[in-house]
């Protein structure tokens, strides 16, 4: 595993091969002495040669994959994918480096359960407890549960999924061994295990139909504007742009301000840009460029703001219906 490096001098490595806007946001989330101490390596690193540089980048690569299988399916899952990838020898190699064990995640059962049963037993069950046990279900299933609950307690149950954190592993214990007598499934938890927050619940809302969806931001607004304003932000991102057809994108770029659409683009992937300019005039387009290379660098938060003021645009014109956002559970008229 990438012989004769530290983890300090691998973490160093990466950095100076994903770049400076890929690195940035990434070394944000570290404590400043890990910072320091991985910037000091990449003042020290030199005369690197190729071999050793792929070295490094394949075992990030493995890892990242393998820590992947394992909170998707669970350690026998994440062993069948990468022997599948890269053989017995090397898959064992790669757990054993990560130091996973033969312990199961909390509610993997959940994987294999008939939603119907799941939806039986959650239903007459407190708030909190349907919330604990959909943030820990595959985004699909929990929608399809959620969907079928009663309009009140979706809401109820959607704002605590967003507002979770941690949950002890004595409540975890508690809620399996019910689940363990109904659903005839035993999973043991031995440390705390996080679920919920936005993203699980931007997850369901993004499976969920239009109308179960439309409720439950209606009913979070109701409880807690800043909250539901925050889910319908991450539930379409300016990158989404990608996603929109051609007619929309047009109608969008005729609603938003040259000069913030300069600012919003600055820095984005290459197929973003492309998306845009393809659906605009070939002078327009080359303005546009002209305008995004003249504005030299600029702030992150500058740059955010004015994908956020885009993002706002698309909103109004979706609820206006003059454009879509397919969603999961949508259905088309021929």
């Amino acid at each position: 595993m990438a012989q004769g490096f530290t983890g300090v001098q691998k973490a160093a490595i990466l950095v100076m091969q994903i770049g400076r806007e890929r690195a940035a946001p990434l070394l944000r989330a570290l404590r400043e002495q890990e910072v320091a101490e991985i910037m000091a390596e990449v003042a020290r690193l030199q005369n690197l040669d190729a071999e050793e540089i792929a070295t490094v980048l394949n075992e990030f690569k493995e890892t990242f994959v393998a820590r992947a299988h394992v909170a998707q399916g669970g350690y026998d899952t994440a062993r069948e994918l990468l022997e599948a990838s890269f053989g017995p020898q090397k898959a064992d190699e790669i757990l054993d480096n990560l130091g996973v064990t033969m312990v199961a995640a909390p509610f993997e059962f959940l994987r294999r359960a008939d939603t119907r049963q799941v939806l039986s037993y959650l239903q007459d069950e407190h708030p909190q407890t349907i919330a604990l046990v959909l943030a820990h279900m595959n985004a699909d299933a929990a929608a399809m549960v959620l969907s079928a609950l009663p309009e009140e307690q979706q809401r109820e149950v959607a704002l605590r999924i967003a507002k979770m954190d941690r949950t002890s592993p004595e409540v975890i214990e508690q809620v399996e061994a019910i689940l363990e007598r109904k659903l005839s499934t035993v999973i043991q938890q031995s440390d705390f295990a996080q679920a919920g927050g936005l993203e699980t619940l931007v997850d369901i809302l993004n499976s969920s139909d239009r109308a179960t969806e439309r409720l439950i931001l209606e009913g979070l607004e109701s409880q807690d504007a800043e909250l539901a304003d925050e889910v319908r932000n991450r539930m379409f991102v300016f990158e989404d742009i990608t996603n929109l057809d051609d007619r929309a994108v047009q109608l969008v770029l005729r609603s938003v301000d040259a000069k913030e659409l300069a600012v919003a683009l600055k820095g984005v992937d290459q197929k973003v840009r492309d998306k845009v300019m393809k659906n605009m005039s070939e002078r327009a387009a080359a303005n546009l460029a002209e305008e995004i290379q003249l504005l030299g660098p600029v702030k992150l938060k500058t740059v955010e703001e004015a994908q956020n003021a885009i993002v706002r645009v698309i909103r109004t014109l979706e609820e206006a219906g003059q454009i879509d956002m397919a969603r999961g559970g949508d259905e088309l008229v021929v």
